[in-house]
């Protein structure tokens, strides 16, 4: 600072450097114990009015164009996720993964791409972990150096820390937007036809358990999303996941969040846990985001009694995969029967799966509809009402096809007020779901 309080600039060899000062300064002008008596709102306005303050005292003069940038920069450091801020206000942006300081990719319309954004060093990068972290309650350090979050948005993020992350810290974060996205939406977008659609609205309007299988972003949460829509209002559902990300329209709805332990190791709420309990919610439907280990038993238990138009989401490569994982979950749930038990059990919950794939350039595609059936020679029978064929000659693209499986259900929806005529099911190509058109479905 100069003897008039101004800040000279010479001395600072860069941009950088000058922005470092200058955060420093602002830091120091700051009463700490006043700041924490500020809302949010007035804390930011307040540090702002010092930070123009500061900025046009900088000597010699720094360009207008400068001030600004260093402006916005400085108090996305203070109050957002640094370099990243500008990023997260980009709705376009499904997955933000940083590699390292300069080493930032952004997935948009299912691309992976760099940016040409960076952080100053691996300490800049790991204040702001912890700030996302902050948000959450969450324990980040040595002893504990991965975690899962969520940011105020609802975005999910997972970081990782040395001594684990061998090269320095690492963060991911998968967007989740506040756009909500209709069945009507995704058939625009040519995640599914019109036909397909209609048969699963009127399975969520018949109450039909069902399950959402696909790899990792290949569009679960939002196809999930998208079905609750036709859950009637008047019914009781309780949602549970570990990041709070199903945005149901229903006026009736309770929704549940896990918890990990704490720092003295007590604490953690788990996914069957909340499962447990929200049976003595009296729900009228579960809907689980993601199912993955132990909570499969009573998640199947909840579908089994009474619970019907349950739905989950899971991690598989196709229907015949996802009952094969259900069946290792419910091991892990400690049940010590014989295959052919666990197989009935399952066979007797589920009513529905529906396969997603994330196919070539990162478009999202429900790629077959699938009615689970009785056992057969202790297997059980999944048969294909819908399913996707990748044109040979054309990858890229494909179509959408009735398979010509009249569902053994049919007569269920039909009692249920929800008529759907036999022929529909005839086999035939669908009408319009030929070439690749529209945006992608993200999440």
């Amino acid at each position: 600072m100069t003897a008039n309080g101004s800040m000279n600039q010479s001395g600072h060899s860069s941009y950088e450097e000058l922005k470092v000062v200058i955060h420093e300064r602002l830091l120091d002008s700051i009463d700490l114990s006043r700041a924490n008596m500020l809302e949010e709102v007035a804390l930011k306005e307040e540090c702002e009015r010092r930070l123009r303050a500061l900025l046009e005292s900088v000597q010699p003069p720094i360009s207008s164009e400068d001030r600004e940038k260093l402006r916005v920069e400085l108090l996305n450091d203070v109050f957002g996720l640094g370099p990243l801020q500008e990023l997260m206000s980009d709705t376009s942006i499904s997955d933000i993964v940083v590699n390292g300081p300069s080493d930032i990719f952004v997935e948009q319309e299912g691309q992976l791409r760099r940016v040409p954004v960076s952080f100053r060093d691996e300490e800049h990068l790991l204040k702001v972990i912890r700030r996302i972290v902050s948000y959450s309650g969450r324990r980040l350090d040595e002893g504990s150096p991965m975690v899962d979050a969520r940011l105020p948005d609802g975005s999910r993020v997972n970081a990782v820390i040395p001594p684990l992350a061998l090269d320095g810290p690492l963060l991911s974060i998968r967007r989740f937007g506040n756009h909500e996205l209709s069945m009507e939406a995704l058939v625009e977008r040519d995640m599914l036809p019109e036909e397909v659609s209609n048969f699963l609205q009127a399975c969520v309007r018949s109450r039909f358990n069902m399950v959402i299988s696909g790899g990792s972003g290949a569009g679960k949460t939002t196809l999930l999303n998208a079905l609750s829509t036709s859950i009637i209002e008047d019914e009781r559902v309780i949602t549970i996941e570990d990041a709070a990300e199903l945005k149901l329209r229903q006026s009736h709805v309770v929704r549940l969040e896990t918890r990990p332990a704490n720092l003295e190791g007590a604490g953690e709420i788990t996914t069957r846990d909340a499962v447990r309990n929200a049976l003595r919610m009296r729900p009228d439907r579960i809907l689980v985001g993601e199912c993955r280990g132990s909570e499969a038993f009573d998640m199947l238990q909840a579908m089994n009694s009474g619970h019907s138009g349950s739905m989950t989401t899971m991690h598989a490569n196709g229907s015949a995969d996802a009952f094969r994982r259900l069946e290792a979950m419910l091991c892990m749930a400690g049940m010590e029967v014989p295959v052919s038990v666990l197989r009935e059990y399952v066979a007797s919950a589920i009513d529905i799966v529906i396969q997603l794939e994330r196919m070539s350039g990162g478009r999202r595609r429900v790629v077959a509809v699938s009615e689970v059936l009785p056992l057969e020679g202790g297997v059980v029978q999944i048969e294909d009402i819908y399913r996707y064929r990748i044109n040979d000659m054309d990858p890229a693209n494909g179509w959408f096809e009735a398979t010509g499986h009249v569902p053994r259900s049919l007569a269920r929806l039909n009692r249920l007020g929800v008529q759907v005529s036999p022929d529909s099911f005839q086999s035939h190509r669908i009408a319009g779901s030929g070439s690749v058109v529209g945006e992608d479905a993200t999440s």
